[in-house]
């Protein structure tokens, strides 16, 4: 698997268990449909008001009406629930999102989120990404490990406006699989194709090694 995206969201896919109520971000996350088998049994939702999102509709099914937050084709599957958007976000407020799976350009290692502007660029504006960090059970962060500059994007601590603080659990790259624990952040798992050594210094964070450290599964 030569794209790192693909690759990203092919992993991430495992973090979505049977019968959760599961948002995904713009971008890898909503690559990660593709990925899972077809009799799983999750259930989608996009905040604009549609639990029961189904796949994305062929050339001559699209119906204009029925689009995702950003504004994508979708389709809906049988028993789906239509709903405004107050009612949407008070889903998200009340924490019956059980996962949240998400983009970002930078994670601290305390598990701080910056995912929706850069300073001195124009933004529409944080959209639903900071009541989804705050609301949903779990967090998972996909994301390319470093920064086009090669900078990289797991540090220490954020130096872009926070989206939400404390709020990611998992992060997933095309180089590794890393946990936000109370001690710090644990590498437990390496890409096939990358070694201890590369990610540890592709990460701007002290990294915490599992001992029982494997192989990333897809």
């Amino acid at each position: 698997m030569s794209d790192p995206k693909a690759l990203i969201a092919a992993r991430a896919a495992r973090e979505v268990y049977p019968g959760e109520v599961v948002n995904l971000g713009i971008g890898i996350p909503n690559l990660i449909p593709g990925y899972l088998g077809a009799d799983t049994e999750i259930f989608l939702h996009t905040e604009n008001g549609l639990l029961g999102v189904g796949p994305r509709p062929q050339e001559g099914e699209i119906e204009p009406d029925l689009v995702d937050a950003a504004k994508r084709p979708v389709t809906a599957l049988p028993g789906a629930s239509y709903f405004d958007s107050a009612s949407s976000f008070a889903m998200i407020r009340g924490g019956h999102i059980d996962l949240s799976i998400l983009g970002a350009m930078q994670v601290a290692e305390n598990g701080d989120l910056a995912n929706w502007m850069i300073p001195g660029k124009m933004v529409k504006g944080m959209g639903g990404a900071m009541d989804l960090v705050s609301g949903a059970k779990r967090v998972v962060v996909t994301m390319e490990h470093s920064a086009k500059d090669g900078s990289p994007k797991i540090l220490d601590y954020c130096t872009l406006p926070l989206t939400g603080q404390r709020c990611v659990n998992v992060i997933v790259t095309e180089m590794a699989v890393i946990e936000v624990t109370k001690e710090g952040l644990l590498l437990k798992e390496l890409a096939p194709d990358t070694n201890l050594e590369a990610v540890k210094r592709a990460t701007g964070a002290k990294l915490l090694v599992d001992p029982a450290l494997k192989t990333m599964e897809f």
